[in-house]
């Protein structure tokens, strides 16, 4: 096994139980708002979708070798179609986008799945942390459609390990920087049940999520490790069982995390 097969094994999963939650929703519901601020439901599926499609035509660049990466010149005529669709056709054009999508990791060999490297936003990414950014969108956004249809949704457990593993990317990309400077310097003892680990977040004048505990906390964070996952991407609601205490808030890290 490589390193890529758990994200895109991880990717089939999530995929599935989003195509679950929506294949039966009738057109006045794809039209409802998702928790995505300003986004329905057909809308979060469009956003997979064109997503997806931009992702096989990179993944497919990578395979050939060419490490041209995605200018907004050719982004815009994809986006703007998806956005021109009816909300039933949104969630048929991304099913089959992502199936295409999910057939081309698999049909990825043994061989180019350690060597290839695809031209992705975040740069030229082997494919492992490629099907990482991926998984984050996918699960999260997922995520944004099935509260909307279920208060109780949580991210998947699978999803949620995974996800850890990368966090400190999303961390310090999507801070805020004024949030940053007003609250910094803190050490952030952050307690996490449902997998137990004990983290730092360092917020000084950059942030970062250290997979140790701090000798010196300023400020203590407790609660189960989907919350607090979901707290880092902006998505805290006030009934998640999350607890802060000594110098930071809760209402200073939703500040500070608020999502994209």
């Amino acid at each position: 096994m490589t390193a890529a097969d758990r994200w895109i094994g991880a990717l089939h999963e999530s995929s599935e139980r989003l195509g679950q939650a929506v294949a039966d929703l009738p057109a006045d519901r794809l039209a409802e708002p998702s928790y995505a601020e300003g986004w329905t439901i057909g809308q979060v599926l469009s956003h997979l979708g064109s997503g997806a499609e931009i992702s096989t035509a990179l993944v497919e660049r990578g395979l050939k070798g060419d490490e041209r990466g995605p200018v907004r010149e050719e982004l815009l005529p994809v986006w703007e179609r998806w956005d021109a669709l009816s909300p039933v056709a949104q969630r048929a054009a991304w099913r089959d986008a992502d199936e295409r999508h999910l057939a081309l990791l698999d049909a990825v060999g043994p061989g180019q799945r350690t060597s290839v490297r695809v031209p992705y936003f975040a740069g030229l990414l082997d494919l492992a942390s490629y099907a990482g950014y991926r998984l984050s969108e996918q699960a999260v956004h997922a995520w944004d459609v099935m509260v909307a249809l279920d208060e109780q949704a949580v991210l998947a457990a699978p999803d949620v390990a995974l996800l850890w593993e990368r966090i400190d990317l999303v961390a310090t990309r999507f801070r805020d920087a004024d949030a940053l400077t007003r609250l910094a310097p803190q050490r952030v003892r952050v307690e996490l049940t449902d997998p137990g680990q004990t983290l730092l977040l360092d917020i000084d004048t950059e942030l970062h999520l250290y997979p140790t505990p701090p000798t010196d906390p300023t400020a203590l964070l407790t609660g189960p490790a989907e919350s607090a996952l979901r707290l880092v991407y902006g998505r805290n609601r006030p009934q998640d069982p999350l607890a802060a205490t000594g110098s930071i808030s809760l209402d200073d890290l939703r500040t500070l995390f608020p999502g994209f």
